[in-house]
């Protein structure tokens, strides 16, 4: 899961709501990615300049089929990611820490922690069926599906995704201006 609800699970009165994005509950067969698509590109170069080639063309097979891909600010992105210290066996950590985890499915139906699950329609990374089993397993969690959405939030989104976290705040702060 992306989004790692273990803080919620783990220490359930440290936690007022969860929004899950694009994300999985670890069950096999749910939530897969198709990384067939992800096979033309190769392993991560190790300078700069093709480093950023590369991420953005894994962005883009990534991206969000309605939407328009922003080339050059996926390019700054890389950029900032490479600048901070990118470490090319980071990807394959986390892939392994996804898997390790297990299966979440019980320990999130235990949750009793209001629970916004947002997820791409066309999201080829973590298939849309990952969304639709967190929302299922977390008692009335609300589940926001996004029509043309792969895995990447458009910035078209943003107020729409501003609008449905907002109201889970102010749901769970009872009418009370956030912090």
């Amino acid at each position: 899961m992306g989004d790692r609800p273990e803080v919620a699970i783990e220490y359930p009165d440290r936690v007022r709501s969860l929004t899950s994005m694009m994300s999985r509950t670890g069950e096999p067969g749910v939530g897969e990615a198709d990384l067939s698509m992800f096979a033309v590109l190769g392993g991560p170069p190790q300078n700069r300049e093709a480093f950023i080639e590369w991420q953005v063309r894994a962005l883009a097979l990534a991206a969000s089929p309605g939407f328009e891909f922003d080339v050059v600010a996926a390019a700054e992105r890389a950029g900032r990611v490479f600048d901070r210290g990118y470490d090319t066996l980071g990807m394959q950590r986390q892939g392994l820490a996804v898997v390790a985890t297990g299966d979440r499915t019980e320990r999130l139906r235990a949750l009793r922690v209001p629970t916004l699950v947002v997820h791409g329609a066309s999201d080829t990374v973590c298939d849309v069926s990952g969304g639709r089993a967190t929302a299922a397993a977390v008692p009335d969690a609300r589940l926001v599906l996004l029509e043309g959405v792969g895995h990447n939030l458009p910035q078209e989104l943003w107020p729409e995704l501003v609008t449905h976290i907002a109201a889970l705040v102010h749901r769970v702060e009872g009418g009370r201006p956030a912090d």
